[in-house]
């Protein structure tokens, strides 16, 4: 469903053309927020393809780890949330190819066993297996993944065997006793840039708030800047990248993580591993929130700035963190715009407005999609429906603080240029958090 940013009445494909404009528009039920999208390379998993995790998942088969270990630390970070709002609902996790990667395999005598996917996780995999004395010529034959049997099956011959989320079976005959043969040959390859081309194909179908990429590499960094922007000027997906040593984005899609942390076991994350905790604390917070001075959970130290550097920063369009007392706080919740148009000012700079920004237009996107076009028609009749839905909406939005002063008079239907078209005028005001007090103490 085509959809965007419209500056003239000019569109070939039937769709919702949505346009933003400080002081004067912004604009059915209220959506959801939640969703991060991530490319990780990992040692284990589906390569090339999405996969969705929630907290509720069994990341084992899917990441080769279990949830709690150094390997998925990115998802642990992920889905903390802070003090005062909610973890993303879904983490759409994509698993890059690599160039140079290989499947663990070994065989034992007419049985070859072969890892599901490439990578080193496959060289932690072993068979063992064992001759019964009843039934006679059976045998148990045992997945063993670190020393833990992740599945066992009772077979005479090879072909009965099933594959498992661990390996998969080939061969002819009868099985054979061993005490435990290993996997090997299992390599992680190398990611190369060309990797990330796909995930952009591959992700841009899908409904996400953030996307976040804790890599380093410029090419990539171009590739996603770009994306970014062509998903929420073109395609009407309203959406923000969260990444860090970026040169100057200069957008009020990106967010810039310019801090490192130290968690409370001691381990020391980087900026770029910090947007795993910032992607989704960002996806999680609603319209309606902040993460300014919100808490990062099991976060105990930051580099300090001087107040002078934080300014700096800030001024910079970089989103970054300081600590007090022991923990650790967002100092402002921006994105990494720095340059204001009329059109698009500084208010836009402000995470929270942002939100409120991609959750109507998505809201109003997905629903006019559904219910409006090709449905509704383009007369008087069917021009009184969209006022309705979209006042309707608003005052949701409104009840739950994240506009205020809207009234009914603050929506406009008006015939567009061509027979099938309409112009929709939505006047707005958005509501921030409090983030400056300024206090008077009078001693007498």
């Amino acid at each position: 469903m085509p959809g965007g940013i419209w500056t003239s009445q000019n569109k070939a494909l039937p769709g919702v053309y949505i346009r933003f404009k400080t002081g004067t528009a912004l604009g059915l039920t209220v959506g959801e927020r939640g969703v991060v999208t991530i490319c990780e390379p990992m040692s284990w998993g589906p390569v090339a393809q999405v996969t969705p995790v929630t907290l509720t998942t069994d990341v084992t088969p899917i990441t080769g780890y279990d949830i709690t270990t150094p390997q998925n630390r990115f998802l642990q970070e992920m889905f903390k949330g802070t003090n005062r709002t909610g973890a993303p609902t879904t983490i759409l996790l994509y698993r890059p190819t690599a160039s140079g990667s290989a499947q663990a395999a070994v065989t034992t005598g007419e049985l070859t066993a072969t890892a599901v996917y490439p990578g080193a996780r496959g060289n932690d995999i072993s068979l063992i297996i064992t001759e019964l004395t009843e039934p006679e010529s059976a045998f148990t034959v045992s997945t063993v993944v670190d020393g833990a049997i992740v599945d066992q099956q009772t077979a005479s011959q090879i072909s009965e065997l099933v594959a498992n989320d661990w390996v998969t079976f080939s061969g002819t005959g009868a099985l054979a006793a061993t005490t435990g043969a290993a996997l090997t040959g299992g390599a992680d390859g190398t990611v190369e840039s060309a990797a990330y081309s796909a995930y952009l194909s591959t992700i841009e179908p899908y409904k996400f708030d953030i996307m976040v990429y804790d890599g380093s590499d410029s090419t990539v960094q171009t590739a996603l800047l770009s994306f970014i922007e062509r998903v929420n000027e073109n395609n009407g997906q309203y959406c923000q990248l969260v990444a860090s040593g970026l040169s100057n984005p200069d957008s009020r899609y990106v967010i810039n993580i310019n801090s490192p942390v130290t968690l409370s076991d001691g381990t020391e994350l980087t900026p770029q591993q910090v947007t795993w905790w910032a992607g989704g604390a960002s996806a999680g917070a609603l319209y309606n929130q902040s993460l300014t001075y919100a808490q990062y959970p099991g976060a105990v130290s930051t580099v300090m700035r001087t107040t002078d550097e934080y300014v700096n920063q800030i001024q910079a369009g970089n989103f970054v963190l300081f600590a007090e007392n022991g923990v650790v706080k967002v100092m402002q919740d921006i994105n990494s715009m720095t340059t204001y148009t009329e059109d698009i000012g500084q208010v836009y700079s402000k995470n929270r407005v942002m939100r409120l920004c991609n959750t109507i237009a998505n809201d109003i996107f997905q629903q006019f999609s559904e219910s409006f076009i090709g449905v509704v028609n383009n007369n008087e009749q069917g021009g009184d429906r969209f006022p309705a839905a979209i006042v309707g909406y608003l005052q949701q939005i409104q009840d739950n603080q994240g506009i205020q002063n809207f009234t009914s008079d603050d929506v406009e239907v008006l015939a567009g240029s061509a027979i099938d078209a309409i112009v929709v005028n939505v006047a707005i005001q958005a509501v921030d958090s409090v983030e400056k007090i300024y206090m008077t103490i009078e001693v007498s």
